[in-house]
């Protein structure tokens, strides 16, 4: 408990830092989050935190980046959270929900670690495994798999594109197992990925 009370009373009292993000420098607020983060990894060394900010507020998230094993652990964090002004705290990733960048084909690629992928630019197509029907698999059609496919980070950029598109907990808990590959062609049958967090709902999966 101690931990959880330390991580709280550090974010309450430099918080402010945080808002400042556009009027401090890259230097200052680097040393404020590695910092906040120090506190956390007291707290749990496998959590992390992503900052959002926004005009008139910002978001903490904490995430278990995916790990199930880790969810109550976050739960317990968020649960003792105090109320900080202009700040909304949060347990995990929360799905998407302006999807209008990527029908539009408007939004901008990610990089993560040398690997550029827009998520309008990705499909999947529903996998099924016999031995147990009600589990969902998904392969990934990417564009540009020929050029990454070599890169042992393809999976982990895949992974977290994902993550953040269907939330942390529906990324652990409705996806039994992902394959990758390139998308061909006239190919048919094959869904926006940015879809998949309805496709999800509508299939009722587990």
């Amino acid at each position: 408990m101690k931990t959880i009370t330390n991580f709280w009373n550090h974010f309450q009292q430099n918080n402010f830092v945080f808002l400042l993000l556009n009027e401090i420098s890259k230097d200052e607020l680097k040393i404020h989050f590695d910092k906040l983060i120090e506190i956390l990894h007291q707290y749990n060394s496998n959590l992390d935190l992503i900052i959002k900010n926004k005009k008139n507020d910002a978001e903490l998230i904490i995430t278990a980046n995916g790990n199930p094993y880790l969810f109550k652990e976050v739960e317990l964090l968020v649960h003792h959270a105090p109320v900080v002004e202009r700040w909304n705290i949060t347990a995990f990733l929360q799905p998407e929900t302006n999807l209008t960048k990527y029908e539009n084909g408007t939004d901008k690629p990610i990089e993560y670690y040398g690997i550029t992928l827009r998520i309008s630019e990705m499909y999947f197509i529903p996998l099924e495994n016999p031995n147990k029907p009600t589990d969902l698999g998904i392969k990934v059609l990417l564009k540009n798999y020929i050029v990454h496919k070599d890169n042992p980070r393809l999976r982990e950029a895949v992974y977290v594109h994902i993550e953040h598109l269907i939330g942390e907990k529906a990324f652990a808990n409705d996806i039994e197992f992902i394959e990758i590959g390139q998308l061909k062609n006239n190919q048919n049958d094959i869904i926006e990925i940015y879809n998949l967090h309805s496709y999800i709902k509508n299939n009722n999966v587990n």
